[in-house]
């Protein structure tokens, strides 16, 4: 009755110890651990009172047929009735000794192969014994041993299936509230945890994002979560208000600026001025467009290309020497205007900050299937993306790399901004060998312009 409890909790506290599981299970396995511990303390406590109760009363009977025995004994009257033997070869030894020491004591033994409690004291110089049938109270301690064992395994699997259910809900309440943190990461701002239908009634959940104080320490991390996205998301629209605001109002007086730098006279000083006033231009429409992608008012506007032809165009347009090598091309479904200004930029950063070979490889059908998705690489052979930008992506007015030059950093930012308009999903990345690669991977076309191409 001890043994199999106590070794039932072993194997559940290994469990618990061993497994890298959810943290459902570790507190379903936690309680039931708990549950199986409280149970066999208290089966050893009951088993333990009720045998030695009953025990005890088998015992004291037993020991009044004794000295019912030792009374006919001292008057050499016939003990018929009792079951009283003197110096039975079968009595147990310790209890021969203690009678023999002139002491009385009762022991359970056998007696003919049957279970007996034997009660024995000195009866001149022999030993009187006398036995009692124990055989019905040793089965029936086992009946309630096994009682009290399967009543511990039902209530350890009730309390499991509890402590999982309750378990599983505040799991899936965590759960969600991860999934929300990793949208917001990903930029997703107006994602919220809120309440789900059941978590607010039975488990304390108040009223989702608002009301912490109503809920219970997952509904004040929920809500705190909530919380910190909205001030995040307020923050950061303020800043793409100023930017758009400041962008919008210096584009006026630089177009004038760059009119009346017209009229000066020709020479270096001219040259210079609107060289610099063009710079000024471009970083003022660059953010432009950047507080345009951050809004999220841009939409594609579709239409069919021949992919190696648009790539080359492109990249011809910027006058750069960069080579282009067509692996395969195909018909996509595109943004001429998009996919070119994406193109673009990642040739003009991969000469400003990177060194030569430029090259542009495009491959419509990759590993020759088709079907798969368009490929596009840029890379060049120079220090490569710094660590930050490859682990955080690119962060406007940040390009500080070593060795790549410096800049105001919005070239990779809104070739970003124009690959998420389009659905095309842009890595960046060393490559082998040393240099800087971006890999373009366009939506996969439709079956209509796979057919047609």
């Amino acid at each position: 009755m001890r043994g199999v409890p106590v070794r039932l909790v072993a194997l559940v506290r290994r469990a618990v110890r061993r497994a890298a599981v959810s943290l459902r299970w570790k507190i379903a396995l936690t309680v039931t651990a708990v549950c199986c511990a409280v149970a066999a303390v208290l089966g050893v406590l009951v088993h333990n009172a009720v045998a030695r109760q009953t025990v005890g009363q088998v015992r004291k009977e037993t020991r009044a047929d004794l000295d019912i025995a030792l009374d006919l004994f001292e008057y050499g009257t016939s003990g018929e009735g009792i079951n009283s033997v003197l110096d039975p070869p079968q009595l147990p030894e310790p209890l021969r000794k203690l009678a023999r020491s002139g002491q009385q004591g009762s022991m359970v033994g056998t007696y003919r192969g049957r279970p007996v409690m034997w009660a024995a004291a000195p009866a001149g110089d022999q030993v009187m014994a006398v036995w009692s049938p124990y055989g019905n109270t040793s089965r029936s301690l086992e009946k309630f041993d096994t009682a009290i064992l399967g009543s511990a395994v039902l209530a350890a699997v009730a309390v499991a299936l509890a402590g999982l259910f309750l378990a599983h809900r505040i799991s899936r309440r965590l759960t969600r509230t991860a999934a929300v943190a990793r949208r917001i990461t990903a930029g997703d701002l107006d994602a919220r945890v809120g309440t789900a239908p059941g978590d607010a009634a039975g488990e304390g959940g108040g009223s989702g994002g608002g009301g912490a104080g109503r809920g219970d320490e997952v509904a004040a991390v929920a809500a705190a979560l909530d919380s910190v996205a909205g001030s995040l998301q307020s923050r950061l629209q303020a800043e793409q208000r100023f930017t758009a605001d400041v962008a919008h109002e210096l584009r006026t007086p630089l177009t004038g600026i760059l009119a009346s730098a017209a009229l000066l006279p020709e020479g270096r000083p001219k040259e210079m001025i609107n060289d610099r006033l063009r710079a000024l231009h471009r970083l003022t429409e660059d953010l432009l467009e950047i507080s345009r992608l951050d809004s999220g008012a841009e939409h594609a506007d579709l239409d069919s290309y021949d992919l190696g032809t648009l790539v080359e165009r492109s990249v011809h347009a910027t006058g750069l020497d960069t080579e282009v090598r067509i692996v395969s091309s195909g018909v996509v479904e595109t943004d001429r205007r998009r996919l070119d200004r994406i193109l673009v930029n990642l040739v003009l950063n991969a000469h400003r900050h990177g060194r030569p070979p430029v090259q542009v490889t495009v491959d419509a059908a990759p590993g020759g299937v088709p079907g798969g998705a368009p490929r596009i690489e840029v890379r060049d052979h120079g220090p490569g993306y710094p660590e930050d930008l490859l682990h955080h992506g690119p962060r406007r007015f940040r390009t500080d790399a070593p060795g790549r030059g410096r800049g105001h950093g919005l070239g990779l930012t809104i070739a970003v901004g124009q690959a998420a308009v389009l659905g095309i999903d842009i890595r960046f990345s060393h490559a082998p060998g040393g240099g800087a690669r971006t890999v373009l991977r366009l939506p996969p076309p439709s079956p209509v312009h796979e057919h047609a191409s």
